[in-house]
């Protein structure tokens, strides 16, 4: 593991930290460069993505609570400047350290279980060097937009399941998140929910729909988790937080759910004025309510920075291969 930058780093330069050894990236698929987006939907997006890592923003007062951002992308690209990295500033504002994923995608050539085993790892990277970054190893949250919801669900759920071989001490501590929020998301790649991008691109795996259908690994050990969704969704539909929502009832898993009239997909933080731009002030409230947030920060929750254009733009988990939706 390798760690580049100052763990009190200010929130513009954040510590770098990889989550394999090399031993693990020198046999990447991926050919040349990490690539962003310059244009449209994909402004800002990376790809062929190489070098599995988390960026980690430390806010100015830090109240120990920390969250992994997994920005959307239908598993071919993650929206890191249009989903990922607004998010990491606003938790920044509430005083929650800010880990954003840059997780390996199975479209760029690796296998489907890569993003799963880097969801796993960034867990048990935190948890382990806890002291180090100066955060509560028990207030650790992964929080996933569309495809990189549906990480965070298996990450939330398969949490025991061993998708890869220990590579250093890391690896002894558990992977669970103590909480978990999934916002517009992609959780099941079966049935009539199977239309999405994320599934196609994991089929290269033959057991894929239901290893990776969150819903289908909740139990009552599965961590607090908030869903937000928009009943309008063309993309990931809103069935996919309706089927999670009911498995976590039915194991008793404490979990929120909302469902806005309107919306669409891949709204970020969500522009001014719109419905769903309440969910980070629903989130932040919820997530104090089960102790993961300092509540003497509540005016913060407020102060959200402004999305950006593409905030209510993004389709990346649309399934282009039957002419039904269009990346």
């Amino acid at each position: 593991m390798a760690i580049v930058g100052s763990a009190q780093a200010a929130a513009t330069t954040p510590t770098v930290v990889d989550l394999w050894p090399a031993s693990v990236t020198d046999h990447a698929p991926t050919r040349g460069p990490e690539r962003s987006g310059t244009e449209g939907k994909g402004l800002g997006a990376v790809s062929n993505i190489s070098r599995a890592r988390m960026a980690i923003y430390q806010p100015a007062h830090p109240n120990g609570t920390t969250v992994v951002i997994m920005g959307g992308g239908g598993y071919f690209r993650i929206q890191i400047s249009n989903e990922s990295l607004p998010v990491a500033q606003w938790l920044n504002a509430l005083g929650v350290t800010a880990a954003v994923l840059y997780y390996r995608l199975p479209a760029d050539g690796w296998k489907a279980v890569a993003p799963f085993q880097d969801g796993q790892r960034a867990v048990r990277i935190l948890r382990a060097h806890a002291t180090e970054y100066g955060i509560d190893p028990h207030k650790i949250g992964v929080l996933g937009m569309s495809a990189g919801g549906n990480l965070a669900g298996i990450t939330e759920t398969r949490f025991d399941d061993p998708l890869y071989d220990a590579v250093d001490a890391s690896d002894k501590v558990s992977a669970r998140p103590d909480f978990a929020a999934l916002i517009f998301p992609v959780i099941s790649l079966k049935g009539a929910l199977n239309t999405t991008r994320s599934r196609r691109e994991l089929n290269t795996q033959s057991d894929a729909d239901d290893a990776y259908s969150a819903e289908l690994h909740v139990t009552h050990a599965t961590p607090p988790t908030f869903l937000a969704h928009a009943a309008d969704d063309p993309i990931a539909n809103v069935g996919h937080s309706l089927v999670m929502f009911n498995a976590l009832h039915a194991a008793q898993v404490p979990a929120e759910l909302h469902v806005f009239e309107k919306g669409g997909h891949g709204w970020g933080l969500g522009a001014p004025g719109t419905l769903v731009s309440a969910w980070p002030r629903l989130f932040a409230s919820w997530a104090r309510s089960h102790g993961f947030m300092d509540s003497a920060r509540t005016a913060a929750a407020a102060k959200q920075p402004a999305p950006s254009d593409a905030d209510d733009a993004g389709d990346d988990d649309a399934d282009d291969s039957d002419g039904r939706m269009r990346d």
